[in-house]
C-alpha cells in the first residue's frame, strides 16, 4: 500500500501531468464560480480533449477541474445567496448574511482554507480507508439508501427555517415535482399536462437558479442597495480575510470532524454530494453551545459545510473506482474516462492500478490547496463587489443567470421555470418558507423513488422498515432529529418575531397563506390525478408523498390562518393589514421588476439572447438605476460579448431561434 501512495506521488508529478493540473485547477475556478456551470458540466467540455492524451495528463486535467469546483462555488453562495452547486446549498445560510454584514472576506478566508484542509485530509482518509471501507459499503443496499436520503431531507427541513412543519412540507412538494414527466419504474408520464416541455422532468438548473437567484437580485433591485447592508467604514471589526482564517484555528476540532464527515458520506454512491453539506451544518449547529447566530451569519455555518463538501470530492472516487458505481454526474462522467482509457473500475484499480488510483488521490490533494492559495489571493478584491451598489451588480448576474439556465435544455422553456420559481422563490421568501429543502428533494426525488420502489419490490411493501438494522439505526435518528428540533435542542425556538434574517426566517402570516393555499392546491390535484393511473407503480411515489407532506400542510394553514386573523385584529382591518403585509413584502416594485423580464423574454422571440439580454441591461441601468448612456452601453456592450463569445462560441450553446433574426 505504502509503495503505491509513492508511486502514485511520482506519477501525479511527473511532466507533465502537473502542467495539465493547473489548467485544469482555473479551468474548475471559473466553472464553480460562474453559476449554472459546476463540476459535471466542466467535466463534460473537458472529456473530449483528452481522448488523445496518457492516462495519467488526462486525470490530472478532469481531477484538477473537477475538485475545486466546490471550493469556488462559494464565491456566489455567499456574495448573491445563490448556490454554484449543489455542494454550497448550506453555506447559504450563513455566508451571504455575513456578506450583508459587510464580513464576506471574513467568509472567504474561513471557506478557502477549511477547502483546503477538507480536500487534503479527504484524500489523506481515502488512502488509509481503501483497504477497509469495502465491507462497510457492501453493508448499504437500496433500503438503507432510501432511508438515508430520508434523513438528508429531514435535517435540510429541520435546519432551515423557524418551522419545522414548513420545511418538511417543502421537502415534500419538491419530492413531487421530480414525479413530473415520465416514471422510470413504468415509462407512463406523470403530471406533464400535455406540455412536452414537461416529459423529461423539470431541469434542475433553472430550478436552483430562479428558486435562490431571482429572489435576491429581485431584493437588490426593489432596495437598492448593495449586497453589504452597511458601508465599508461601518462593518464591523473582525470582517476581514486573516479573521476567517483565524476562525479556522479557533474551531479546528469543527473542521476535523467535518472532514471526516465529508470523506465518509461522500463515498455513499449517489447520496454524498447531495446531503454531505447538509449533516455537517447540522452537526456544527447541533454541536455548538450557542445556536443563536445560525442562520443570521454564523461563521462556523460556512467552515462546516465547506470542509465536508470539499472532503467528499475524495470520498465520491471510492465507489467509482472500486464498484464502478458512480456517486453523482461528476463521477458517471469520469467512470467514461477511466473506460475510454482502457481501465476496469472495480477490484483492478485497488491492486494492478493502485498507482494510478493513489495519483488521483494525490491530484485532488494538491489541487485543493493550489485553489484555495488563488482563491485566498484573489478574495482580497472579490469581497468588494459587496459594496458596489446594487444596480451595478443586478443585470450581469441575472445575464450570468439566464444563460445558466439555458445549459439545461437549450430550450426558452429553461427561462419560463426560472421565472416561475424565482416568483414562488420570492414568495417563499417573504412569507418564511425554507427553500434549501426543495433543491435538496429535487436532487433526491428520481434516486429515492427507485430505491423506494426496488425496496417493496425485493424486501416486502413494509417488511424492510424494521428488519434491516441499519434501516432501523437511521429511523431512530430521524426520529431523534425531529424531537430534539421539536424541542428546541438542535435549533433554538425564536422567542419573538422580531428578528427575520436568515433563510425561512420572514414572519408574513398574510404572505405564507397564498402559499400555503398553492402549495396545497398542488398536493390536492396530484391526488386527484394519481388516482386516474392505470398501473399502481406509477402512483405508488406519489401517494407516498402526499400521505406524509398533506397532513402537514394542513397543520400549516391552521397556523397561517391564526396568524393572519391576529394580524388583521391588529391592524384593524382584512384592507389595511393586507396593505402592511403587501408594504412589507414590496409587492409592487417586485412586479415591476418581473415585468421587465417578461419584457426581455417577450424580444428573445423576435431578435434572440444576444440582442435582448444586452437591451435588458441597458434599460435596467438607465431606467431602473439611473446611469448615464455611456456607462450604460458599455456595460450591455459587454453582456452582449460575454453571451455570444463564452456561451455561443466557447461553450458552442445553440441560442434561441427568434422570429426576425433566426
Amino acid at each position: 500500500m505504502f509503495d503505491g501512495m509513492l508511486q502514485g506521488l511520482v506519477l501525479a508529478f511527473t511532466w507533465p501531468s502537473p502542467l495539465y493540473l493547473v489548467l485544469g485547477i482555473l479551468l474548475g475556478i471559473w466553472i464553480g464560480a460562474v453559476p449554472g456551470l459546476g463540476g459535471a458540466v466542466g467535466l463534460a467540455l473537458m472529456l473530449p480533449f483528452t481522448f488523445g492524451m496518457d492516462t495519467a495528463p488526462a486525470f490530472a486535467l478532469l481531477l484538477g477541474m473537477y475538485a475545486v469546483t466546490s471550493t469556488a462555488d462559494s464565491i456566489s453562495a455567499i456574495m448573491f445567496g445563490i448556490p454554484g452547486t449543489v455542494a454550497s446549498q448550506a453555506t447559504i445560510l450563513d455566508g451571504y448574511p455575513l456578506a450583508k454584514k459587510g464580513q464576506a472576506a471574513r467568509a472567504f478566508g474561513a471557506a478557502y482554507t477549511v477547502s483546503a484542509f477538507g480536500g487534503v485530509v479527504g484524500a489523506l482518509l481515502l488512502a488509509v480507508s481503501l483497504p477497509v471501507i469495502l465491507p462497510f459499503i457492501n453493508a448499504f443496499g437500496v433500503p438503507e439508501f432510501f432511508m438515508l436520503s430520508v434523513l438528508g431531507l429531514t435535517m435540510v427541513g429541520v435546519l432551515s427555517g423557524r418551522s419545522l412543519l414548513k420545511g418538511i412540507t417543502v421537502a415534500c412538494f419538491g419530492l413531487l415535482l421530480t414525479t413530473v414527466g415520465y416514471a422510470d419504474t413504468t415509462g407512463v408520464p406523470r403530471f406533464y399536462f400535455g406540455i412536452d416541455y414537461l416529459l423529461d422532468g423539470l431541469p434542475m438548473i433553472p430550478i436552483v437558479l430562479g428558486l435562490f437567484g431571482i429572489p435576491e437580485l429581485m431584493e437588490l433591485a426593489v432596495k437598492g442597495t448593495s449586497i453589504s447592508r452597511v458601508a465599508p467604514q461601518d462593518a464591523e471589526r473582525g470582517g476581514g480575510l486573516l479573521d476567517g482564517i483565524k476562525d479556522v484555528l479557533r474551531y479546528r476540532w469543527l473542521t476535523v470532524r467535518s472532514a471526516l464527515i465529508g470523506t465518509y458520506v461522500g463515498m455513499l454512491p449517489g447520496l454524498g454530494a447531495a446531503i454531505v453539506d447538509w449533516i455537517a451544518y447540522g452537526h456544527a449547529v447541533q454541536s455548538a453551545r450557542d445556536k443563536s447566530q445560525f442562520g443570521n451569519g454564523d461563521i462556523r455555518g460556512v467552515i462546516a459545510p465547506e470542509t465536508a463538501n470539499n472532503a467528499h470530492k475524495a470520498g465520491a472516487l471510492i465507489p467509482t473506482v472500486a464498484f464502478g458505481i458512480p456517486g453523482s454526474i461528476g463521477t458517471a462522467i469520469l467512470l467514461g474516462a477511466l473506460v475510454i482509457k482502457g481501465l476496469r473500475p472495480g477490484p483492478d484499480m485497488l491492486t494492478f492500478d493502485l498507482p494510478l488510483t493513489f495519483s488521483m488521490v494525490w491530484e485532488i490533494a494538491i489541487a485543493n490547496v493550489i485553489a484555495a492559495g488563488l482563491l485566498l489571493f484573489f478574495a482580497r478584491h472579490i469581497h468588494k463587489l459587496a459594496f458596489l451598489p446594487g444596480h451595478l451588480i443586478v443585470p450581469g448576474v441575472m445575464t450570468v443567470l439566464l444563460m445558466g439556465t439555458w445549459i439545461a435544455t437549450n430550450s426558452i422553456g429553461d427561462w419560463w421555470v426560472a421565472l416561475a420559481m424565482g416568483t414562488i422563490g420570492y414568495l417563499m421568501k417573504q412569507g418564511g418558507w425554507p427553500r434549501p429543502p426543495l433543491i435538496l428533494a429535487l436532487v433526491l426525488g428520481a434516486l429515492m423513488e427507485n430505491n423506494y420502489q426496488l425496496s417493496t419490490q425485493i424486501y416486502g411493501e413494509f417488511a424492510w422498515f424494521y428488519t434491516r438494522p441499519v434501516v432501523v439505526i437511521i429511523e431512530i435518528l430521524i426520529a431523534v432529529t425531529v424531537a430534539l428540533a421539536f424541542w428546541g435542542v438542535i435549533k433554538p425556538k425564536p422567542k419573538d418575531d422580531a428578528s427575520e434574517a436568515g433563510e425561512g426566517a420572514a414572519v408574513n402570516p398574510l404572505v405564507s397563506l397564498p402559499t400555503t393555499i398553492l402549495i396545497g392546491l398542488s398536493f390536492a390535484v396530484a391526488w386527484w390525478l394519481t388516482g386516474q393511473f392505470e398501473q399502481r407503480a406509477t402512483a405508488q411515489f406519489p401517494h407516498a408523498i402526499l400521505i406524509v407532506g398533506m397532513p402537514l400542510l394542513l397543520a400549516i394553514l391552521i397556523n397561517d390562518l391564526r396568524a393572519s386573523r391576529a394580524a388583521i385584529n391588529a391592524s384593524g382591518g382584512v384592507v389595511h393589514a393586507w396593505s402592511v403585509a403587501v408594504r412589507k413584502a414590496e409587492l409592487p416594485a417586485s412586479l415591476v421588476f418581473i415585468g421587465y423580464l417578461l419584457a426581455m423574454f417577450a424580444l428573445t422571440y423576435l431578435v434572440g439572447q444576444i440582442v435582448a439580454l444586452p437591451l435588458f441591461v441597458l434599460a435596467y441601468l438607465m431606467t431602473w438605476g439611473g446611469y448615464r448612456w455611456r456607462l450604460s452601453l458599455a456595460y450591455a456592450a459587454g453582456a452582449a460579448l460575454m453571451v455570444w463569445g463564452f456561451y455561443g462560441q466557447l461553450m458552442g450553446l445553440l441560442m434561441y431561434d427568434s422570429l426576425l433574426l433566426g
